[in-house]
């Protein structure tokens, strides 16, 4: 979904990038002398900024997402994203030399917000909740070495039965991410969809299923062999795992069920370029 920018203007900004990307913190100290001369009033902070520029590749864009998401409200800052990557799918301004151009644009009102759905998903063990997560890419159930058993149901109807890997439920903008190196299809970001796909099934291949994020889908684990292949910080070894965005781990028993739906939260970014997600699939996959 798209809306048009806040009239009132961006009275705090942001930035975020990775401590060890040097060229990032070459430009956020380049681009806040520029506010500074340019846009006086504008203050720069870290606490609850309006607008979050995210200088990096698109991990540390969805970094930039998760570390400012408020779980007080529906949306964080407006996200702005530079990238400093290869192709930037989440970012608003792909190339560097584009930067301060596009951000005159962003603070002269010129842009469009475009927001994205997250997914929530919640793990219950014997009737109890026992893990809670919001992702803005996917969620991904899966055993880090052997095969699984997945009962993959959508609002209470049998719609796969996974003998593999795992399972990967995936939002339209994480369809560029991990569900893309899965074979998934590619959606435009704006829609609000969820991806339902399997992670190398021994069964005969199921297709991907595009469903309707409004839907609640529920996947079981129904069986998977103990090997104890990954330790945890706690020292306990596990082998199936919930995983949200690749950063948050859950280690998985058998028996429990992972509930999957859209979250009330969701990722606010900036449009600045006109067909920029397409102009970067170009980018990435030659087309001509």
């Amino acid at each position: 979904m798209k809306h048009k920018n806040d009239k009132k203007g961006i009275g705090t900004v942001g930035f975020f990038h990775r401590s060890d990307n040097k060229e990032a913190i070459s430009w956020a100290k380049k681009i806040s002398s520029w506010i500074r001369i340019h846009y006086p009033k504008i203050k720069i902070t870290d606490s609850k900024p309006q607008a979050l520029i995210a200088l990096g590749g698109d991990g540390s864009i969805l970094a930039a997402a998760r570390k400012y998401q408020n779980n007080s409200s529906t949306h964080g800052p407006i996200i702005v994203g530079l990238n400093l990557g290869r192709v930037g799918f989440l970012a608003s301004v792909r190339e560097p030399k584009k930067f301060l151009l596009n951000l005159k644009k962003f603070f002269d009102g010129k842009y469009v917000v475009s927001e994205r759905i997250m997914i929530r998903a919640v793990v219950k063990r014997g009737g109890g909740i026992v893990f809670e997560t919001n992702a803005l890419n996917e969620v991904v159930i899966q055993n880090l070495l052997g095969i699984s058993e997945i009962d993959v149901k959508l609002e209470n109807h049998p719609l796969q039965h996974v003998k593999g890997t795992g399972v990967m439920i995936a939002t339209a903008t994480g369809s560029t991410a991990y569900n893309l190196s899965a074979h998934g299809p590619i959606v435009m970001p704006q829609m609000k969809c969820f991806i339902i796909n399997e992670i190398l099934d021994h069964n005969i291949p199921t297709p991907s299923i595009v469903v309707d994020s409004d839907r609640k889908i529920s996947m079981r684990v129904v069986f998977f062999r103990n090997r104890g292949i990954l330790s945890l910080s706690n020292k306990k070894t596990v082998d199936m795992v919930l995983v949200s965005d690749g950063e948050k781990i859950f280690p998985l028993k058998v028996g429990d069920v992972v509930f999957a739906r859209r979250s009330s939260q969701c990722v606010r970014f900036a449009e600045l370029e006109e067909h920029y997600f397409f102009k970067s699939l170009q980018e990435k996959f030659a087309f001509k």
